[in-house]
This record gives structure tokens, C-alpha cells and sequence, in this order.
């Protein structure tokens, strides 16, 4: 798995790591963060949500026509900068006020360009890394390493959010529960009713830091400190980002021979693929067909920030009791990835005493995992960041089993081409949302709910296995899709097709709003009723095209 990879995917890997872990740390609150702070509905939250996406995965387009022209680490350097700055402003508390809107959507500018500046074009180098023939039957394994390194970070970035969130908070006096943001809005804005005041009131009761507060100071109080909460949760990201820049210049070495673009090349007089004008069209319209279909996956998928906490938050149960309990606990969790690895090196090390310490490290990851669980409350209490920690993890267990299947058939000379690998995560994107369709049957729609919490909650095993599901469907579909990009994109135009893979999931994220807008006029189960649809018809269309996109691609 790990063997004849170029030292360089690690290098590259870690920074995209530490630089993830701080995304998706503030990616995990966000939502609940602008319902808190500014009142938001959950369509207006979502549009903000799925814009920001869009703008995060449509600047690398820009950043990397930039870099096809100055290069790519350049446009790195500048982009940990950019978004630094954009992570800093984002985490100094403000007014809930027209200045601290117009704070709040400037640091988030900032962050989308920064990313875009730096996301696609450090892909690009770990693409560059494999065109040599040494690596080049590499290059789907390792984009599947790369993609892991990236769940490493986003699989704790939910618990740190939470820590922090509740570590200020609690300074307050205060704990977090899900009905008070909206019921305090609703009582400052004069909306709220007799039965919502009775159940703010019992809930300020019950937290010390409330004392001798009426509902009005209450509600102003709680809704200032859990934002700055917040907001200080985000400050993780600047702090991850630190570790970023100090891996990838400490390392630079490692990677350097693979930042050199087209135009680098022929002043070094490094030989290029030469490629004639109507094999660079073939190749980039099968990329193009390939990104037009992605973009309905990337809007099903990213509802987990979306529709999917807001789903968290007012249709699941807020405690997790029995088995279910130990998927709440990050150390459980990572004991049992790494579990995964050390399970494969048994079978995959060439040497009788690295598969016997395989095996011992198995036997007590598994244990040491076992000894937390064993020592939790019967139990625990849940908050809606935490569903959002599966994906990652889930993808981070995963991945040796992904590369061993797919290397399995390899060897067999039956392994899927790159597009066919796209179309069947599409179809298993479908069997995800029909999870969360079936468990959302006869439960009351938002609309009923008026912004409060369902009084019929289901189990959080119904989101834990349609994360489960939606992360078969990402590992058959983005490493390979980025894969696929790195591979067959002209060499003139590697940044810039590698910024359109971007630029399409970015309309895919910008979409991920439409549920968003839906959320109060649908049944619930219809909402994702319309995602199973949207998958489906995915998969139909980019199976009928298969054939022109293969050829193009072999040319």
C-alpha cells in the first residue's frame, strides 16, 4: 500500500492534512454558527452554506490557469498566506450586527481565494510526482493515500469543534442544547409562543450560568457566547495551518523536482508529451463530460453540512446508548482506523516478524479501543457537529480496502477504468439517501416543526449508515475523478483542467442549496427523495457515454 510510493506523497499529504483538519473544523459548526449567531432560516443558511462551497471549489479554476502560467508552488505559498488571513478574521468574535455580516462573508472570501490558490495546484504536484514510468502504475493508489491523509484531518476537525465550543461556553456557565438558539431568537423577535416560552424558560433553568436572568438578558447572553464560541472554534484553523506551511517547506525537497509547469518545462528543456490539437480537444471533452455529471454528486453528498445537520439537530436522537455510543468517541474511532492498517500489514508484510508485530499492534489497538469503550457512561450525549466525524472516518478505514480490491483486480486485468469507477459511485450515492428517505417516513416536515426540535427523534444509526454508504460512493468517485484529471489532462492545461474539476464541484456546491430552499415546502422524505433522483439519473447518463469518454481518453 504504502511501499514504492515517492517520499514526496507524504510530504505533500501531511500539509493538505493540517490544512484540511482547519477547513472542515470550521466547516463543522459553520451552519450552526450563522442560525446562532444572526438568525438565520435554514434556507437562507443553506444558500449562504452552498455558496461559500461554491466559491471554495470554483477559485482553483482561477488559481490554476494562474499557476499554468507562474507556477504551482508559488500559488501555494500565496494561498496559505490568503487563507490564514481569511481563518483569522473568522475567528475574532464580532457584532451580530451589519459589520460583523460583512466581516463574517470578507474572511470567507478570503478563505475560498487562499483555497483556491492552494488546493488544486498541490494535486496537481502529487499528480506530477507519477508521470515518470517508475511510479506511473501508482498514481490511482496513491490519489487514494492523498484522499486519506485529507479524512485524517476532517476526521477530528468535529470533536476539536466541539471541545472548543463547549470548553468557552461552559466558561459561561452555560451547555449547549439545540432548542435554545431558536427559541431565543424567536423571543427576541417577538414570534415565540406561550408553549416555545415555557420551554426556553425550563431551559434556562436548568443551566447555573442563567441565574437570576430573565428570558430576555438570557437570550441575548446565550446566543453572544455561543457565537464567540464559535468563532474561537475556528481559530483552530489558523492553528492547523501553521503545522501546513511548516511540513511543506521542511519538506519541499521531497516534491520539488514535481513543481515545474508546462511552461517551466521547456525553459529546463525537461521533455513534455507532446500532444497533437485533436487529441488535447478529445481529452479535454471527456473531462469536460466527466465533470458535467460529478456535479450532481458533490450536490447530494455536501448536504452533510447542510440538510444533514439541520437533520442532526431536529430529527435525531441527542444521546447514543449501547454499541452505537463508541462511534461518539474520537479515540475509539482513530484506534480502530489505524486497527485497519495493521490488519492489512499481516497479510501484506514480507517477513515473518513484520507480519507478528501486525498482529500484536492489532490485538491491542483493538484492546486499548475496547478499554475506552468499556469505560464510557451508558450514556452519551450527542451534538449535531459530531455526525460529521463518520464521513472521514469512514473513509480513512476504507481506503485499504478500496486499494486492495481494486489492486486484486488489477492483477486479473478486470479493474474498472477511472469514468466506470465515477458512474457506480453515483448509483451508490442513491443507496445512501434511500437510508435517509426511509428512516425520514412519518416523521413531521420542517414546516410543522416551525424551527424547533421534532418531538419523534430516530435512532443516529439512520445518518451513521448513510455515512457509511455516501463514503463507498466518495471513494469510488473523488480520488479517482482527481486520479483521472492528473492523467489525462494536456500537459499545457494540467492546472487548469485540475481547476475545473474544482469549478464543477463548486457548482455541485452551489446546489447543495436547492434542499436547502425545499426544506420547509417538502415532506422530509421527499428532500432526499429529490438527491436519490439526482443520482440516478447521473449514473444513466455518464453509462451512456462511456464509450466516447474511453476513447477520447486512450488517444
Amino acid at each position: 500500500m504504502f511501499k514504492g510510493q515517492p517520499k514526496g506523497l507524504f510530504a505533500l499529504a501531511l500539509a493538505n492534512t493540517g490544512e484540511r483538519f482547519g477547513y472542515y473544523t470550521m466547516l463543522a459548526i459553520f451552519v450552526l454558527f450563522i442560525q446562532a449567531k444572526f438568525g438565520f432560516t435554514a434556507a437562507e443558511s443553506t444558500q449562504i452554506y452552498g455558496g461559500f462551497l461554491a466559491a471554495v471549489y470554483f477559485m482553483p479554476l482561477i488559481g490554476g490557469i494562474l499557476a499554468d502560467k507562474i507556477g504551482y508552488g508559488k500559488c501555494v505559498t500565496i494561498g496559505f498566506a490568503v487563507m490564514f488571513i481569511g481563518y483569522l478574521c473568522l475567528a475574532v468574535p464580532t457584532e451580530a450586527n451589519t459589520v460583523g455580516k460583512v466581516a463574517m462573508f470578507g474572511a470567507l472570501a478570503l478563505i475560498a481565494a487562499g483555497t483556491g490558490l492552494f488546493k488544486g495546484n498541490l494535486q496537481v504536484m502529487v499528480g506530477n510526482l507519477y508521470d515518470s514510468p517508475e511510479y506511473a502504475s501508482k498514481r490511482d493508489s496513491a490519489f487514494s493515500l492523498f484522499y486519506m491523509a485529507i479524512n485524517i484531518g476532517a476526521m477530528f476537525a468535529p470533536t476539536a469543534a466541539k471541545a472548543v465550543t463547549n470548553f468557552f461556553l461552559g466558561k459561561s456557565g452555560l451547555v449547549y442544547n439545540a432548542n435554545v438558539p431558536a427559541l431565543a431568537h424567536q423571543f427576541m423577535d417577538g414570534s415565540i409562543t406561550p408553549e416555545n416560552t415555557e420551554k426556553l424558560t425550563s431551559l434556562m433553568n436548568s443551566m447555573s450560568g442563567a441565574s437570576g436572568m430573565d428570558l430576555a438578558t438570557f437570550s441575548h447572553t446565550y446566543i453572544e457566547k455561543l457565537s464567540t464560541s464559535y468563532s474561537y472554534g475556528f481559530g483552530v484553523a489558523c492553528i492547523s495551518l501553521i503545522v501546513s506551511v511548516l511540513i511543506y517547506f521542511c519538506c519541499r525537497s521531497w516534491f520539488k523536482h514535481a513543481d515545474v509547469n508546462a511552461k517551466q518545462a521547456k525553459a529546463a528543456n525537461i521533455n513534455e508529451p507532446e500532444l497533437t490539437p485533436a487529441q488535447t480537444r478529445s481529452r479535454i471533452i471527456a473531462l469536460m463530460l466527466v465533470f458535467a455529471v460529478v456535479i450532481f454528486f458533490w450536490m447530494a453528498f455536501h448536504q452533510n453540512g447542510g440538510t444533514m445537520t439541520i437533520f442532526a439537530r431536529d430529527y435525531t436522537e441527542n444521546v447514543a446508548s449501547g454499541f452505537t455510543r463508541i462511534g461518539f468517541n474520537i479515540g475509539c474511532l482513530a484506534l480502530i482506523a489505524i486497527s485497519v492498517y495493521t490488519l492489512f500489514g499481516i497479510f501484506q508484510s514480507e517477513t515473518r516478524n513484520g507480519k507478528f508485530s501486525s498482529a500484536i499492534a492489532t490485538v491491542v489497538l483493538w484492546g486499548a479501543a475496547y478499554w475506552i469503550y468499556s469505560g464510557m457512561p451508558e450514556t452519551v450525549s450527542i451534538q449535531p457537529s459530531d455526525f460529521q466525524q463518520f464521513n472521514p472516518f469512514y473513509v480513512v478505514a476504507l481506503t485499504p480496502v478500496s486499494i486492495a480490491i481494486f489492486s486484486a483486480l488489477a492483477k486479473r486485468g478486470k479493474e474498472p477504468s477511472a469514468p466506470r469507477k465515477i458512474g457506480m459511485g453515483m448509483f451508490v450515492a442513491a443507496l445512501g439517501f434511500l437510508i435517509l428517505a426511509v428512516g425520514s417516513i412519518g416523521l413531521q416536515s420542517p414546516k410543522e416543526l416551525g424551527g424547533t426540535v421534532s418531538p419523534d427523534l430516530v435512532s443516529p444509526t439512520w445518518l451513521m449508515s448513510t455515512y457509511l454508504v455516501l463514503t463507498f460512493a466518495e471513494l469510488l468517485l473523488s480520488p479517482m475523478g482527481i486520479s483521472f484529471v492528473s492523467k489525462v489532462a494536456p500537459p499545457k492545461y494540467k492546472g487548469a483542467m485540475m481547476g475545473c474539476w474544482f469549478a464543477a464541484t463548486a457548482v455541485g456546491n452551489y446546489l447543495t442549496s436547492i434542499p436547502g430552499l425545499l426544506w420547509n415546502k417538502l415532506p422530509l422524505w421527499g428532500v432526499w427523495a429529490i438527491l436519490i433522483a439526482l443520482c440516478l439519473i447521473s449514473f444513466i447518463v455518464i453509462f451512456s457515454i462511456m464509450k466516447k469518454i474511453e476513447s477520447a481518453t486512450e488517444s
